[in-house]
């Protein structure tokens, strides 16, 4: 069976614009992992949200800030490790402090293009120490690293193109990231 994606919006922050993937016109990845875990894992979700929004509009997609459990070294998955942790900033100068201390063992797999551009895909309850050992996550890992690989290959060929500053990309209205 063919596969097909299309690349979506999610949203543009001052720092990082996300994107998902639609695959065969179904429901983003990004929308299912929302749809699925805003009644069973809600405080999760919403510390992975506000990981989000901080990263995105006062942070930027620094390495820091992203798990690298992944094969291929540009598939990460939020919340960060080493920093499951609230992210309520206090502003300082401009400067930020993080506060509190809360594990999350909910994983969303996502793939850094650079820090002002990142794919935000699908993810579940992670109950192993790696992720190709979770049943829960595997399958979510696994696509996540396939789009992961063709997304790479898109820039390389220049079917997905950098605007001049690096800071959002470019595609064709019509693209399409296609595997078997």
């Amino acid at each position: 069976m063919n596969n097909f994606a299309t690349i979506e919006l999610v949203q543009k922050y001052r720092k990082v614009t996300y994107y998902t993937i639609s695959i065969n016109e179904e429901t983003t990845l990004f929308q299912q992992f929302i749809n699925k875990h805003t009644n069973s894992n809600y405080d999760k979700l919403y510390h992975i949200i506000r990981w989000i929004e901080v990263i995105g509009d006062k942070i930027g997609a620094l390495d820091q800030y992203f798990r690298n459990e992944a094969e291929i070294a540009d598939t990460r998955a939020l919340p960060p490790k080493g920093v499951d942790r609230e992210p309520i900033y206090v502003e300082i100068d401009d400067a930020t402090e993080e506060e509190h201390n809360k594990p999350n063992n909910l994983r969303l797999y996502c793939f850094k293009a650079n820090e002002s551009v990142v794919f935000l895909f699908n993810g579940d309850i992670k109950t192993s120490r790696r992720a190709q050992d979770c049943d829960s996550v595997r399958p979510h890992f696994k696509v996540a690293n396939t789009l992961s690989k063709l997304i790479e290959e898109a820039f390389i060929n220049k079917d997905i193109r950098w605007n001049k500053s690096y800071t959002d990309i470019i595609v064709d209205e019509h693209f399409l990231l296609k595997w078997e």
